[in-house]
Order: structure tokens, then sequence, then C-alpha cells
């Protein structure tokens, strides 16, 4: 369940500097969720829930590539 002050980490392997993410505002099924970088709390901006995994890995048990995954309250 998305709320606001969890944490998201880019899931992609390659993404090695990338800030994390975090939820700011989000209404239960609404389409989009607002954000901003976690340490900075600069850069708003909304995202698509669909991007947002609560594991690293998919349904098959293979890790994720893409979208963002949850890293904490």
């Amino acid at each position: 369940m998305i709320q606001p002050e969890q944490t998201y980490r880019s899931a992609d392997p390659r993404d090695t500097h990338r800030e994390p993410i975090r939820i700011t505002a989000y209404t239960p099924g609404h389409a989009r969720a607002h954000i901003v970088d976690a340490r900075s709390g600069k850069k708003f901006r909304q995202i698509l829930v669909s991007s947002l995994h609560a594991t690293a890995t998919t349904r098959d048990g293979k890790p994720r590539r893409t979208g963002y995954v949850l890293e904490g309250p």
C-alpha cells in the first residue's frame, strides 16, 4: 500500500547515482503519486503508481529492472 513518507530506490541495476524518491502525497485509487527527491526534498513531480513496487523481485522471482522498489517508510 502506497503511503506518504515511503522511500523508493531505482530498480535499474545500471542506475548507481540516481537519488531515491519519497512519496509526499497519494490518494488511493489515483494513477499518480506526488514525489520529491528523498534526501533534498526538492524536485517535486508526479509518478505513475504502476512504477512503484513493494519487492525487488517479480512474480517469477527475477530481479526487477524497471520502476522503483520500496526501501522503507
